[in-house]
């Protein structure tokens, strides 16, 4: 399960939660970080920046871990992995390293414009994934 911490974490939690849970399955959680600036790592970065950087890894990775800890009484097995880099590349990845049956993450549900013109984590894993993918919506507010 691909997890960013954005509103529709808990819905995609509850969701798989569910299915490990009714099928006896292993959750995987995977945060994939922003890769570092082209910059950080050569003398002309400043230390700020790699030093901001770092911590926002750190701060993830202890995120994701509390969230692991909160789930192991709900899933069978549950772990997770936090990794740096391009989110789609880095889910696939994963996907195809860990032997996943199904991937999940979470729809920020941009429209159409923004997807045709950015594009969307859902959409590149969906067009390459190995394996079947859960997309859980962000809920949205009735019209009232």
């Amino acid at each position: 399960m691909a997890v960013d911490f954005s509103p529709v974490t808990g819905d995609l939690i509850r969701t798989t939660t569910a299915l490990a849970r009714v099928l006896g399955g292993e959750l995987r959680l995977v945060h994939v970080a922003p890769p570092e600036p082209d910059f950080v790592g050569y003398e002309a970065g400043p230390a700020t920046v790699r030093e901001r950087v770092a911590d926002e890894y750190r701060a993830a990775r202890r995120q994701l871990h509390a969230l692991e800890e909160s789930l192991r009484g709900d899933a069978a097995k549950v772990s997770s992995i936090t990794v740096q880099g391009d989110p789609v590349e880095k889910i696939l990845s994963l996907a195809r390293e860990f032997g996943a049956d199904l991937i999940a993450l979470g729809s920020h549900g941009h429209g159409a414009l923004y997807e045709l013109l950015v594009g969307s984590v859902a959409s590149g894993v969906l067009k390459a994934a190995p394996c079947p993918v859960l997309v859980v919506p962000t809920r949205r507010a009735l019209p009232g």
